[in-house]
């Protein structure tokens, strides 16, 4: 899979025709498919469940990275990894036992991540590095879909990917570093030379459906930004 992976959110899809929409992202060039769970209680908004990724899971041909903004994260694992999902991200202060919460993740045959919001200390990341295949960074508040990126996420970014790369130095596993909330075209190259390898965008790409060029042309434009970076970094 390619160093920077580009990962369309469901949420801003046309949920009439969702199978085709995850068809028509991955045939442009996605990387992923982020699949955004929320409980209305955890967060105040209510989306999708188990039943609507295994519906989704026969037209993904790509990993399914699956955000749970709820509260019952240990209920639902197992119905998600179940479904389908390849992913499984959490936010530590919906559970009890951030621990136990990531080895009943892998256990069930996922991979497993933590979810922080703009203001969650990264604290959280000190004990369970090892653990972890994934750390998500919130550019938003999550809930809702079509926020602007707070720029703050730039420097906790940084701090995230000294983290990273001080822990699997020698190492043969990575550990992902995905930003979700605000990502676009115009701002995507700054999030990746702050040290993120994955890039959640909900309205920038299924926004573009009816724009000229349509998913082709949203995925080619944040595909050339992350590749000019790439170049940066091979040229110094």
């Amino acid at each position: 899979m390619k160093k920077m992976r580009i990962a369309p959110s469901i949420l801003s899809a046309d949920f009439a025709d969702l199978g085709q929409e995850v068809r028509r992202v991955i045939c442009a060039g996605a990387d992923l498919i982020h699949f955004d769970v929320m409980d209305a209680n955890y967060v105040p908004n209510l989306s999708v469940g188990p039943m609507v990724l295994e519906a989704i899971r026969p037209h993904a041909k790509a990993p399914i990275d699956v955000h749970l903004m709820v509260r019952n994260v240990d209920q639902l694992v197992p119905a998600f990894a179940k479904a389908g999902a390849d992913i499984i991200t959490f936010h530590p202060d919906a559970v009890d036992h951030v621990d136990r919460t990531l080895s009943l993740i892998r256990d069930s045959g996922c991979r497993a991540g933590l979810a922080l919001n703009p203001a969650t200390s990264l604290h959280h990341l000190d004990h369970v590095m090892d653990r972890l295949d994934m750390i998500l960074l919130m550019s938003v508040n999550p809930g809702f879909g079509g926020q602007s990126f707070i720029p703050e996420t730039l420097r906790k970014a940084q701090a995230v990917r000294a983290r990273i790369d001080a822990h699997v130095s020698g190492k043969a596993r990575p550990i992902w570093l995905e930003v979700d909330g605000g990502v676009k075209v115009d701002n995507i190259a700054a999030i990746a030379a702050a040290g993120v390898d994955t890039f959640v965008a909900g309205s920038a790409v299924f926004g573009a459906r009816d724009a000229d060029g349509g998913y082709h042309g949203v995925m080619t434009r944040l595909r050339g930004a992350l590749d000019a970076v790439e170049q940066q970094r091979q040229a110094a």
